[in-house]
């Protein structure tokens, strides 16, 4: 195949994706990055937007086998923030011209309908902020619930494609049912964010090619990719040293494909490089998700290490981060969403 000739084209077929996704050579790499650089450019401009995820429980009901959070990990210490703790949180992450905030829980239940509610309204009440929700599967008249609230988007990430290596990951779930809760949610009107993760025992290039061929099938509002990394309870996955390679050209070519679509950097991005955010930024992202839970839950919330949290001197982590993004000739977007 030409390289030249794929990285122009309009659209790309799954043989061509698979082609990308394999580029050895570091010549050749660059030109992809370089081409998902300037489609970025052109479809989301060069604004970064910041997104804050307060972890406000551990507690999960589900023993999804790549998760430190599942439910069957007896060695995690378990919390709950209180409500009034969540929305001053939020608050402070929001002062702070944080302008998007994830409320993220595993699969905590006991924060039913009506409490999930009133935090969002809460928040909303105070602080100029859009609210993602990151709550797992729930039942369809929970999200019409959440939606009414004014709940603006909903993360729940399909993890893969693959169905048989989906149903191998998680125990009481299946693919179909993942992704007609994505599609009620778009139905509804929520901004929906999904994606898959990469390096699950098993999962191949072609599947990788699936995960972004199914990111523009859901049409999704934002895609996201996220690294498969070990955990202290978690045996059957290794960090390769390749991962961070591949993460990159994965999110390079999601960009190619997916075109104005939002891509976030994640944590576990991070953890894999020490140049942080700023090597996916360059390839083609334009968020930069951070966990900003408060450091009194900094061990417990941890799903991986060396992460941010609130009360580890949050300002000098943001005016760091804006020097690191303004390094690379792209500026912190005061918006919710970097601008399309």
């Amino acid at each position: 195949m030409n390289l030249d000739g794929i990285l122009h084209k309009e659209e790309l077929s799954k043989e061509e994706i698979i082609f990308l996704l394999n580029l050895s050579d570091k010549k050749d790499q660059q030109k992809l990055f370089e081409r998902a650089g300037e489609i970025r450019s052109l479809n989301c401009s060069d604004e970064v937007c910041l997104h804050g995820i307060l972890e406000f429980s551990n507690f999960c009901e589900q023993n999804c086998s790549y998760c430190n959070f599942r439910k069957e990990n007896s060695r995690l210490q378990r919390y709950r923030m209180m409500p009034e703790e969540i929305i001053e949180t939020a608050h402070i992450i929001s002062n702070q011209r944080i302008c998007s905030i994830v409320l993220h829980s595993c699969g905590d239940h006991l924060f039913d309908a009506d409490l999930i509610a009133y935090l969002i309204y809460q928040i909303k009440q105070n602080a100029d902020v859009t609210i993602t929700l990151s709550l797992g599967e729930r039942s369809f008249d929970e999200y019409r619930t959440w939606k009414i609230a004014g709940a603006d988007r909903y993360l729940l990430k399909y993890a893969t494609a693959n169905a048989k290596l989906f149903s191998f990951h998680h125990e009481r779930q299946n693919l179909q049912e993942r992704l007609s809760h994505l599609r009620f949610l778009k139905s509804i009107g929520y901004e929906t964010c999904s994606g898959s993760i990469i390096g699950l025992p098993m999962q191949t290039i072609e599947d990788i090619a699936d995960d972004i061929l199914m990111c523009k099938e859901l049409d999704l509002d934002s895609a996201i990719f996220e690294p498969s990394l070990p955990s202290s309870y978690i045996q059957n996955q290794n960090i390769k040293s390749d991962n961070i390679d591949l993460m990159l050209k994965t999110i390079a070519v999601a960009r190619i494909v997916l075109k104005k679509v939002h891509i976030p950097v994640t944590m576990p991005i991070e953890i894999l490089d020490e140049n942080r955010s700023l090597k996916a930024l360059n390839v083609g992202a334009n968020i930069v998700m951070s966990n900003l839970t408060p450091g009194l839950y900094k061990e417990q919330s941890q799903s991986y290490t060396d992460r941010i949290c609130i009360n580890d001197a949050l300002l000098n982590y943001k005016e760091s981060l804006q020097l690191q993004i303004e390094s690379i000739g792209r500026k912190i977007s005061n918006s919710s969403i970097a601008s399309m």
